[in-house]
């Protein structure tokens, strides 16, 4: 990323919004989007890792591994995605660039490079999300009582087109 990065309140709404792979450099950004995302759409969870923990975790794994694309619009990251095969392990949306169509984008994406199916978990409290997955196809397959590190009940989705 070249020049300072705008902040999201400050791009206007019909900012163009690009996706591509993410970058070592966007691995800071990444996080602070999956920590005010999850902050915001999950206050009740409780997260199992510190945010140096997560950032150290983006930079050295999510993005360090590949498999990360990112949404950026005005020169700032607003949205990042983790694909890994078939699996879809990762879709946080800064908050307020939710219903703006970057997570249908990263949605479209995801099905390209997976045509042959997709799965996800996500929590069982995390209803918006439940709306999101199931507007675009993807039903309820499994339920865990939270064998999780957040230990929070979770469902399992898929998608088979």
């Amino acid at each position: 990323m070249s020049g300072p990065a705008r902040s999201a309140t400050t791009a206007p709404a019909s900012a163009s919004v690009t996706l591509r792979p993410a970058a070592e450099a966007d691995a800071g950004a990444v996080a602070d989007v999956y920590l005010r995302s999850y902050d915001a759409a999950l206050p009740t969870v409780r997260r199992a890792h510190t945010d140096d923990e997560v950032r150290d975790f983006f930079r050295y794994v999510v993005v360090g591994r590949g498999g990360a694309w990112v949404a950026e619009a005005a020169g700032a990251v607003v949205g990042m995605m983790v694909l890994e095969g078939a699996e879809l392990s990762q879709l946080y949306l800064d908050p307020r660039w939710r219903g703006r169509g970057v997570g249908d984008r990263f949605m479209a994406l995801a099905k390209e490079r997976s045509p042959g199916g997709l799965s996800l978990w996500t929590f069982q409290v995390n209803t918006p999300a439940h709306r999101f997955y199931e507007r675009h196809g993807f039903t309820a397959a499994e339920r865990t009582d939270g064998a999780n590190e957040e230990r929070e009940p979770d469902v399992r989705y898929v998608w088979r087109p």
